[in-house]
């Protein structure tokens, strides 16, 4: 295995890892960035008022995009394990 190889490798399982748990920061980017604003405006600064909801949309984004994060998992896992036997010999 070259080190070309490898670094490819590297590169690839980092992209998807970033594909893949982008949904889940962004949901819960958002609804922060909302609680948040609601927060300074009501001048309410309650911890439960920002970790309730954040869990929620997490929640609600893992069901709606989980059938795609499982998929993309499974097609970089299936070519990885395919390429085994290229990778030694």
């Amino acid at each position: 295995m070259t080190p070309a190889a490898v670094i490819d490798l590297g590169r690839q399982a980092i992209e998807v890892t970033l594909m893949v748990s982008a949904p889940l920061f962004l949901a819960a980017l958002v609804t922060g960035l909302i609680v948040s604003t609601f927060q300074a405006a009501t001048q309410i600064n309650e911890m439960t008022l920002t970790f309730v909801p954040k869990v929620v949309s997490i929640f609600i984004t893992l069901v709606l995009a989980g059938p795609w994060m499982i998929t993309t998992i499974t097609d970089f896992m299936r070519q990885l394990l395919s390429s085994i036997p290229s990778m030694i010999g």
